[in-house]
Parts: C-alpha cells; sequence; structure tokens
C-alpha cells in the first residue's frame, strides 16, 4: 500500500537514521511484532521494559511508512468531540479515553527523559478555535464537559483570540496540555535503546507473506523464506493491518501537509501553541524546532494514491491561503509539501484487542489523529495482557464495542 507521497519533511530532515539487517534465517522468539513504524516501536519499548524478547519485522526500513509523514502533533482531544463522543459510547468511557490520551502525552515525555536523545520533543497548548458562529455552540458544550471531567481549560473569547494570537475567530478552547514531537526520529531512538540491552532484534526489508496459528504458537512466513516463531504476535502494521481482519473497520481518507522555510525568529503567536479548528476537515498548524511552521489539513474522502499525489500541489496552495488568512503579517513560504493516507473509525476511537480468527494475537491500530497517543494506549495494554494483568480499559477500544 502506498501511505505517503516521496518527500515527507521528516525522512528528508533526517535522513536514513539507521538501517537493519533481511531475516536471513529462521527465528524463534517470545513476542514477534509485525511493523517497524512509531507503533511497533512503542509497543517493543513497554514490552521489552518488562523482560519480553521481542522481534520487530518490516517490509520497508524503521519509519518508513506512516511515521515518516506524521505531522505528530500530540493530543488529548480525540476527532470526535467528548460531548459528541459521550453520545456514542457513553459518557464514563468517552471520559476516560481523553484521559488516557492525556496520560499518554506525559508517557511520552517520560520516555524521551529515558531516551536522553533530541527527538524534537516539546510540551505544548492546544488551541482549538470555532471556525464559524455556529460551532461556537458546540465548543460551549465542548467546554462544559471536559471541565465536568477535571480537564484543565480555558474558554477564550473573541478579543481573547485576538489579543493572544492575532486573529478573529469568535470562540476558542485553550486547553494546557498538549506536546510536539518528530515521530521519525523518535521511533529510531527507541528502537536503538532497547537493542542495546539485547531484548530486541529488529529486521527491515522482510515481508511477511502469510500468517499461521498454531495452538500456542504463530509462525510467519517471509518473503527471503525465513520464519519468525512466537509465542505471542502483535499486529502494529496501521493502515495496512486491515487485510488481517475479519470485518472492515476504517474508512481511508486522504491528507496533505506543508512546512515552511526556517524563520529567523521562533515566536509566532501564544506560546506557539498546537492551532487546530472546528471544521471537518480541519486545519492545524505547529512549530518545529528548527524554527519553520507546519500546517496540515484539505483532507478528501479518497485513497486513491494517484490522485493523493496528483492534488498535492493545488492543496500546499490552498492550505498556504488558508495560513495567510490567519496570519497575513507571517511572511510563510512552502519548503516541503507531501501527502499521504490515513484511516477513521465511526466513533474516533483506536482498534486494541484480539478477534476470535486470530488466536495469541493483539492489535495496536491508532487510527485518525491521535495515532501517537493512542499507540502508548495500545502498548501498555498489550503489555498487561502478556503480564497476566486485568486491564479495565480494554473494553473501551474491543472489536467488540
Amino acid at each position: 500500500m502506498d501511505l505517503r507521497s516521496s518527500y515527507p519533511f521528516w525522512l528528508l530532515n533526517n535522513g536514513i537514521i539507521a538501517t537493519y539487517p533481511s531475516l536471513s534465517k529462521n527465528s524463534r522468539t517470545q513476542v514477534a511484532i509485525l511493523g517497524a513504524g512509531i507503533t511497533g516501536a512503542l509497543v517493543a519499548w513497554h514490552l521489552c521494559k518488562k523482560g519480553f524478547d521481542v522481534i520487530i519485522v518490516d517490509k520497508r526500513h524503521v519509519g518508513m511508512g506512516s511515521t515518516a509523514a506524521s505531522t505528530a502533533l500530540l493530543q488529548y482531544e480525540i476527532d470526535t468531540p467528548l460531548h459528541k463522543l459521550a453520545e456514542i459510547v457513553g459518557e464514563r468511557n468517552a471520559a476516560r479515553s481523553y484521559k488516557l490520551c492525556i496520560n499518554s502525552i506525559y508517557e511520552i515525555e517520560k520516555i524521551c527523559k529515558e531516551l536522553k536523545t533530541d527527538v524534537g520533543f516539546s510540551l505544548k497548548e492546544s488551541f482549538q478555535y470555532a471556525s464559524t458562529k455556529k460551532d461556537s455552540r458546540d465548543l460551549e458544550k465542548e467546554f462544559a464537559i471536559r471541565k465536568k471531567h477535571g480537564i484543565d481549560l480555558k474558554w477564550l473569547t473573541e478579543k481573547d483570540i485576538k489579543t493572544k494570537f492575532g486573529f478573529y475567530a469568535p470562540a476558542g478552547l485553550l486547553s494546557s496540555e498538549g506536546a510536539q514531537i518528530d515521530a521519525y526520529r523518535f521511533t529510531h531512538a527507541i528502537l536503538a535503546h532497547i537493542a542495546a540491552t539485547g531484548r530486541l532484534q529488529v529486521f527491515d526489508a522482510t515481508e511477511v507473506l502469510d500468517i499461521k496459528h498454531h495452538r500456542n504458537t504463530v509462525t510467519l512466513s517471509t518473503s527471503l523464506g525465513t520464519t519468525i516463531t512466537a509465542n505471542h504476535l502483535v499486529i502494529a502494521s496501521g493502515y495496512e493491518s486491515q487485510k488481517y481482519l475479519p470485518k472492515k473497520v476504517e474508512e481511508f481518507h486522504s491528507t496533505y501537509a506543508i512546512v515552511s522555510e526556517p524563520f529567523s525568529e521562533n515566536k509566532f503567536w501564544y506560546h506557539n501553541s498546537l492551532i487546530w479548528e472546528t471544521a471537518t476537515p480541519y486545519l492545524y498548524l505547529r512549530t518545529t524546532d528548527d524554527n519553520r511552521i507546519l500546517i496540515g489539513g484539505k483532507d478528501d474522502e479518497f485513497s486513491s494514491a494517484f490522485k493523493r499525489d496528483s492534488a498535492l500541489p493545488g492543496k500546499a496552495k490552498a492550505l498556504e491561503k488558508s495560513f495567510n488568512k490567519l496570519f497575513p503579517n507571517i511572511p510563510f513560504k512552502t519548503d516541503f509539501q507531501w501527502a499521504g493516507t490515513f484511516a477513521i473509525t465511526k466513533d474516533g476511537l483506536p482498534f486494541i484487542g484480539s478477534v476470535r480468527q486470530r488466536p495469541a494475537t493483539s492489535f495496536a491500530l491508532g487510527f485518525g489523529g491521535n495515532g501517537i497517543t493512542f499507540s502508548v494506549i495500545a502498548a501498555q495494554m498489550i503489555r498487561d495482557k502478556l503480564m497476566g494483568k486485568v486491564n479495565k480499559d480494554e473494553l473501551i477500544f474491543s472489536f467488540n464495542r
């Protein structure tokens, strides 16, 4: 599956950080992870920390799928607003989902501190503004239910927004909890760190062609004629995981992003917060650690790689135009532009857990705009399962919800 266009900023900015060998001989391990992106790396981190021996295998090089194209805004706000999610899955489960995403941001911060490697991580405030006056009413509902559940945020009026951010919007929510990161660099740093412990083996350029489930093991057969036998399999291959499931769980869309040339200054708007809007699809903004501005959005409801990449030049201009409308005094010049495929679910929540048809297998599928924070939740839940611990949140994200 063609997950992205050819020139995502993070890949070009960092280059090939590390490569790993392909699988040249049959191997045995406690846990095999299919997918060497950010999700697979986070699952490996949590498992290896608890003493599990792990093999990660990927048909690409590490982080070269969706991870390289991720704009990596770390937000607790799920694509489905809390007040609407409460109507779908119940208020308790909806609020718990939001709080788990908050916890995930601080778990990522903890991991970054342990890595002692610069991965572009920084805590940020998150600002969502009403795209229209009509949207303000929904924001009022959202503000009330988040405050009810103890989430720290402020209501901003039209005047507040003009004072803090310099543009017009009828209302907005300013959340204190958010972050940003370079997901590609983060993935490589995680894998290098845990591989050095001897608990992890990583194999690049090794495509899994077949998966066979036995009574107590799972065997992966590769395109190289080699096999991996594991006590447990974790499928963390993102948007390419659907072929391993008995029913469709996601819808594919296309998204677009641009990043500016670096600026000499490093202060663009209020605290360089993450910015996004209420419209669907929504525009979102963040900065980078080398003083660039990243803009994303203008999503399309198709997944054709040809159509997606053909649309990119026009989408890049549209993103620039939207930015200039908000910040006419910031001379934005596009340096890189790219497009990617992403998946959404009906309720905006990830799918984490098992299906009856695939014993000894767990899925870590963090679809939507919160893929990285969802991946932390998945890693913790899978770790608990393999340690024999009951995780009270598993039903919220199960395939049977």
